[in-house]
């Protein structure tokens, strides 16, 4: 079996984001190297014995990217390009790798994760710790979410500031189901995930099911009548201004709809977007990215 590698050279400054971003499209993995590696011209970022490593990365780094083939590979290219996180695809170079351990690399870029103190993603390959609070054991197979990303992370928090007791929650574009078993966690009557990618739909199934909480997970179209107290919604900013009234639609009259994938300079346009529909506002931002939330109108 092979895959397809993306490599695309990057500034010190776009590294971050840029892997951010592939992970959120669908890389298996992602990783950051010195673009000068193995010539004169190598930069070391090893501290001081017994000190902390120096901040920052290389001036000049190559980012490397995994995909499952390459109809993935130029899809993820695409979105980058429409969402401006690209600019181009000067020096983009595209490879087949052949087969190796990917699941123990990819596995070995996750550790456990306390989300504000109110909950623990522990990806399925570590042992849990000891804790008062509720766990979530995760395993993100071909789909997004392990509760690392900034994005996640900002949802993740949303849902743990509120009183999900009663409360219908709908996860649209649920990836891993991580948002939907959290809000399961947190004690939400009734919670369904969507996803357009069959692959997640089955990893929210099976990550429900070894949390030992109940998620409805399908497609999009099983929900097309139904609406929910609450709707997260953690895509890009592209599909969430695409599919502002269909998402808005899902949420009962006063509802809370939170929205995230909004990098910082889309906020604005995306508050825009949804303004016939919703009332939001920046709940909280990280790294860059922001999560929206606000209540729906009433009529």
């Amino acid at each position: 079996m092979s895959y397809r590698e993306v490599t695309l050279p990057v500034s010190e400054e776009q590294a971050e984001l840029l892997s951010d971003a592939l992970m959120e499209l669908g890389a298996l993995s992602v990783s950051v190297e010195d673009r000068y590696g193995d010539t004169a011209q190598e930069q070391a970022l090893y501290g001081e014995p017994g000190m902390p490593p120096p901040k920052g990365a290389w001036a000049q780094s190559l980012v490397r990217a995994l995909f499952a083939d390459e109809a993935q590979a130029d899809a993820a290219l695409a979105a980058l390009l429409a969402e401006d996180i690209l600019p181009d695809l000067h020096d983009v170079q595209q490879s087949t790798v052949e087969d190796q351990d990917w699941v123990r690399l990819t596995q070995s870029q996750f550790q456990p994760v306390s989300i504000a103190d109110a909950l623990w993603i522990v990806p399925s390959w570590h042992e849990p710790p000891a804790t008062d609070v509720p766990i979530i054991r995760l395993d993100p197979g071909l789909a997004f979410g392990t509760g690392t990303h900034p994005t996640t992370r900002l949802c993740l928090e949303w849902l743990a500031r509120q009183s999900l007791r009663g409360q219908s929650v709908l996860d649209y574009g649920c990836g891993s189901g991580i948002l939907a078993i959290a809000a399961a966690q947190f004690g939400a009557e009734t919670v369904v995930g969507v996803d357009i990618d069959p692959d997640a739909v089955a990893a929210t199934q099976a990550n429900a099911a070894a949390n030992g909480v109940v998620v409805q997970a399908d497609l999009p179209d099983a929900v097309r009548n139904a609406r929910f107290d609450i709707v997260v919604a953690n895509i890009l900013s592209a599909p969430l201004k695409l599919l502002a009234p269909a998402i808005a639609a899902h949420v009962h009259p006063g509802g809370w709809l939170v929205l995230s994938g909004i990098l910082d300079r889309q906020a604005d346009e995306l508050i825009a977007a949804y303004a016939p529909h919703a009332s939001l506002q920046i709940d909280n931002s990280l790294d860059g990215w922001v999560c929206l939330a606000g209540r729906t109108h009433s009529s």
